[in-house]
């Protein structure tokens, strides 16, 4: 070999070593990407999405995990959409940045979470990465616990700080009402809800999960994109358990050792085969975030029950004939006097007026009350307060967003962008069948046109990157069995 090409002969055999090499990883990648592709594509088997009438209908089935990746994938644009308005919305709101709520998650939640519920919250995580949408654990552990967090743990933090200086904080969220006996036409349980929330977010709570996980019993529920539990909450299972609540408002109290209000609410909807079962649960290292007064209903038995749950103080009503329904007040005086902030008194506010509406509609309703009618429950615009039919914080499709009080109950300020988003009904009936009414936006049909709002109440600006009209949808019949 002539010396003076011997350079240039190992170069060529350089490139053509490092071609081999490259063409060797290159094929290593391809399979890699082959397996990860099939293994993506085994965790999405048997789930599917469904858009119907202003909501997304999910069907989730097999392991925690692949539960969880399922939603991520499915919903990766409505979870990243919920993230970009959540996280602006509370740092205005809260004065806490993302990852303020990001490291409560981790070291608050995250060790108090089952295993189970842990690989369902890292699936959707990783559904969500596999759709190029950067998330941790932390992250949809915060999402699902956002609530929590900036209601209750916030004000939590504040008044250790500065005793008394956030007792206004935990909201009033939703109207529902639970009902059997004398009251339902036809003897068996009706249950309705709609959900009072902040217009930014209740807009996106256009989620219905049918849940059918490994163990325990199928779920089918609304929810926020990205949550393991319905949140506001309303949920049927294969039990014949049904389930939904109202907060109970100013209520002050939190324990950071507890256990995630949020998991505690998706295993009783999972695993809750009894009202006793329900109670339990709930019961178990209770943390006192998101106190509710809790309506419950076993079909098996047509039973119902009202569970006031403080983080101190709790009471339980049980009824084979007759009904609970609820506006944010709690019942229990010793609750109310040692728990919240709340005046049981004022005829003002909003729990309380809504509470004279719902008792004497129902009264109105006794032995009628079916679909037809909860859906005028739901819709109801009567203000007792004035004695006229208006959209405002006393009513029970509540409308905030008209009322120059606002909300003080629960620090909304006048005309605040919130009330009554979305409502649902079921019956003893409908259940069986895993099915119930929805209706995305205000029950009564009206809309909501963001930039008519913030041209009128600029003073909401600060909500305008991610305020969103909110049209009312029909009612409609919602179906866990419908095809995939």
């Amino acid at each position: 070999m002539n010396k003076d090409t011997y350079p240039f002969q190992v170069l060529k055999l350089s490139l053509v070593f490092l071609l081999l090499v490259f063409s060797s990883f290159s094929g290593i990648e391809e399979k890699f990407s082959r397996i990860n592709a099939s293994n993506e594509e085994n965790l999405l088997e048997n789930s599917s999405r469904i858009e119907k009438d202003g909501w997304i209908l999910l069907h989730l089935k097999g392991k925690p995990e692949a539960l969880g990746f399922q939603q991520g994938s499915l919903l990766a644009e409505e979870i990243d959409d919920a993230f970009s308005a959540l996280k602006p919305f509370l740092e205005h709101t809260t004065h806490r940045d993302w990852a303020f709520y990001h490291d409560a998650a981790r070291d608050i939640f995250w060790n108090h979470i089952e295993k189970e519920y842990q690989d369902e919250l890292e699936g959707i995580a990783k559904g969500l990465r596999s759709k190029g949408k950067k998330y941790d654990r932390y992250d949809i552990t915060a999402l699902n616990g956002y609530m929590e967090l900036s209601e209750y743990y916030v004000p939590f933090l504040e008044n250790q700080k500065h005793p008394g200086s956030s007792l206004n904080k935990a909201p009033g969220n939703c109207s529902a009402f639970i009902a059997n006996g004398k009251y339902t036409e036809d003897g068996k349980i009706v249950m309705g809800h709609n959900n009072w929330t902040d217009y930014a977010l209740g807009e996106r709570w256009n989620i219905i999960l049918d849940i059918q996980p490994e163990k325990g019993n199928r779920i089918f529920m609304d929810a926020f994109p990205g949550f393991i539990h319905s949140g506001d909450d309303f949920a049927e299972n294969s039990a014949g358990i049904l389930i939904t609540e109202t907060t109970i408002t100013q209520f002050n109290g939190f324990d950071t050792h507890g256990v995630p209000e949020f998991m505690r609410a998706r295993k009783s909807e999972q695993y809750s085969s009894s009202i006793e079962d329900f109670i339990r649960i709930m019961m178990d290292h209770n943390n006192g975030a998101y106190a509710n007064d809790w309506l419950v209903g076993d079909t098996k038995t047509n039973e119902i029950a009202r569970l006031e749950l403080g983080l101190k103080n709790h009471k339980v009503w049980k009824t084979k004939d007759g009904m609970f329904f609820g506006s944010n007040f709690a019942l229990n005086p010793k609750l109310i006097r040692e728990e919240t902030n709340f005046n049981p008194k004022d005829s003002a506010n909003s729990p309380n007026t809504r509470r004279v509406r719902y008792e004497k509609l129902m009264e109105e309703e006794k032995g009628k009350i079916n679909i037809e009618s909860g859906k005028i429950l739901e819709s109801d615009h009567f203000d007792p307060l004035l004695g006229v039919n208006k959209g405002n914080r006393c009513v029970i499709c509540g409308h905030v967003d008209t009322d120059p009080k606002g909300c003080p109950e629960w620090d909304w300020a006048p005309f605040y962008p919130g009330g009554a988003v979305q409502g649902k009904l079921t019956t003893a009936g409908l259940a069986s069948h895993f099915q119930f009414w929805a209706h995305m936006g205000h029950p009564c049909g009206e809309d909501f046109i963001a930039s008519t709002f913030l041209h009128l109440h600029p003073e909401y600006n600060w909500q305008k990157d991610y305020l969103r009209d909110m049209k009312a949808y029909p009612w409609s019949l919602m179906d866990a069995n419908s095809p995939q």
